[in-house]
């Protein structure tokens, strides 16, 4: 009533409208642009592959749980010239003596103290990167030939992982490959199954779309870099941003290297079983995408093409993200308004509930058809696929919270986050990592296998999980015993949260 009275009204309702229809139709047509350019088959690399030294970085902090499964299935993966790298940055579990009952040439522990610990997996990287150039891992070899890996320590990869990755690095501006990402407990909870078919819908849409822009960014697991190009950045590759992995992969960019997108291997990680954590890490998530807007200047300056305007684009998302928020609060608002007036007798405009249905459900119902092509192996559906889209919608409500929660905290300068706790792993809770059919081996969860996976006081922390293959011999169901020079144990830990 106050604002219609104000003589300018009409205008600034108009201005308002056209402008909220200009947002609408420009994050739509970048959608549906990324959909179609994703749909175009990425090259193999030409040429023959390179042999170079892989050494994969694993920061940890208090990873006790899942560390003994992922050290053995990293030895498990088949390549010869492979050194593992655990980071204890200042745990206080088990972390250290886990790494240290295994008596492995592959196998190295880095271990950081406080104060210089617990200040960022940023920092845990870089001051691995600067010991490694120093150390015989390195030695003499070009830092051409050397590739970074960087896995989390509940990160799953897959066996034909280098197979797949190391034909990139023949190109000698490759300066990062990324690889895709899948929940491995998304046949156990909604949360994660929304959590798996999100990471599809980015690495198969968008990531998939910017191989043919030249603007893919990195993730914080499964990601490839060649120490050449990460010593061209400075002595401190990774920032101290929370989101350090994205800020890598635009300063890459922006530097002149190129980055690319690996579709046919992946890495398998813990997705998050509850409302409050997912919550909590998404925040983080978003706090540390609103950080990298300080790296826009050097985006538009160095990088070139339609790659400098997507990413303008990909770092201004979290704005338009909170401006979308608004959006949708102004129309359930609008819609309760119609409600009452509908009660009053007037007419209820159902068009207007339709066009916002179609507008929201659509574009998920099209990323649905891309996951199911991820899925189908496991049965689902075309119209399953459909019915996970509807809660997708649902689902993405949540980077809302996440987005506001993130705003408020740098209001309120609130910089210190704890890491995402991780829940005990089974065979049954857990999926191989492989890159489909998975189910089919997959015992049916029980009801105690279900209660654990949400967080138990107590776990064993599990070894072994999953299939693995020594290099050059066939492939066979892999136990931890198998494995020479490490005494097999089981170490108990109460969950951190």
């Amino acid at each position: 009533m106050l604002l219609s009275a104000w003589p300018l009204w009409p205008v600034v309702a108009v201005v308002l409208k056209g402008a909220s229809i200009a947002f609408i139709a420009t994050v739509l047509l970048h959608g549906l642009v990324m959909l179609i350019l994703s749909r175009r088959a990425v090259r193999p690399p030409a040429g023959p592959a390179p042999t170079p030294r892989v050494v994969l970085l694993v920061p940890c902090l208090n990873e006790a749980r899942v560390l003994a499964a992922s050290i053995d299935r990293l030895l498990c993966l088949p390549h010869e010239d492979l050194v593992v790298v655990i980071i204890d940055d200042g745990s206080d579990d088990e972390t250290a003596s886990i790494v240290a009952s295994y008596a492995h040439p592959q196998v190295r522990l880095l271990r950081r103290v406080l104060p210089e610990a617990r200040q960022g997996k940023g920092a845990a990287l870089n001051a691995a990167v600067a010991w490694l150039v120093g150390s015989d891992i390195v030695g003499d070899r070009s830092p051409a030939d050397v590739v970074i890996g960087v896995v989390d320590a509940d990160g799953r990869l897959e066996d034909d992982v280098f197979t797949e990755v190391l034909p990139y690095f023949g190109d000698p501006m490759i300066g990062g490959v990324q690889t895709g990402v899948r929940i491995n407990n998304r046949h156990v909870s909604r949360l994660a199954r929304m959590q798996d078919m999100e990471f599809v819908t980015f690495t198969d849409v968008y990531q998939r779309a910017r191989v043919s822009i030249g603007s893919v960014g990195l993730g914080g697991n499964g990601q490839f870099m060649r120490l050449s190009a990460l010593q061209d950045l400075g002595e401190r590759p990774w920032s101290d941003s929370l989101t350090e992995d994205l800020d890598l992969g635009l300063r890459l960019t922006a530097r002149g290297w190129r980055t690319v997108y690996c579709p046919t291997t992946a890495v398998h990680q813990q997705g998050v079983v509850e409302f409050g954590r997912l919550v909590r890490q998404r925040t983080r998530w978003f706090h540390g995408h609103l950080q990298a807007w300080r790296l826009l200047p050097e985006i538009v300056r160095d990088v070139r093409g339609v790659a400098r305007w997507d990413l303008v684009y990909h770092v201004t998302a979290p704005y338009l993200l909170l401006v979308a928020s608004l959006l949708t609060a102004s129309f359930v608002l609008g819609l309760l308004a119609l409600g009452l007036a509908a009660a009053s007798g007037a007419p209820f405009l159902g068009w207007w509930v339709v066009i916002a249905y179609l507008l929201a459900v659509v574009p998920a119902l099209c990323f649905s058809q891309v996951y199911r092509a991820r899925e189908r192996a496991d049965g689902l559906t075309r119209l399953g696929a459909m019915g996970v889209a509807h809660l997708y919608v649902l689902y993405g409500l949540m980077w809302y919270l996440a987005g506001w929660r993130a705003v408020g905290r740098i209001i309120l300068a609130r910089t210190g986050w704890a890491k995402t706790a991780r829940t005990a792993e089974t065979a049954v809770t857990t999926l191989p990592p492989v890159a489909g059919g998975t189910l089919e081996t997959a015992p049916e969860p029980s009801a105690a296998d279900l209660a654990d996976v949400r967080g138990a006081s107590a776990v064993s922390v599990p070894v072994g999980l999953g299939q693995g293959r020594v290099a050059g011999g066939p492939r066979a169901p892999f136990r931890s015993a198998d494995r020479p020079g490490r005494a097999r144990s089981s170490t108990s830990t109460p969950d951190p949260a």
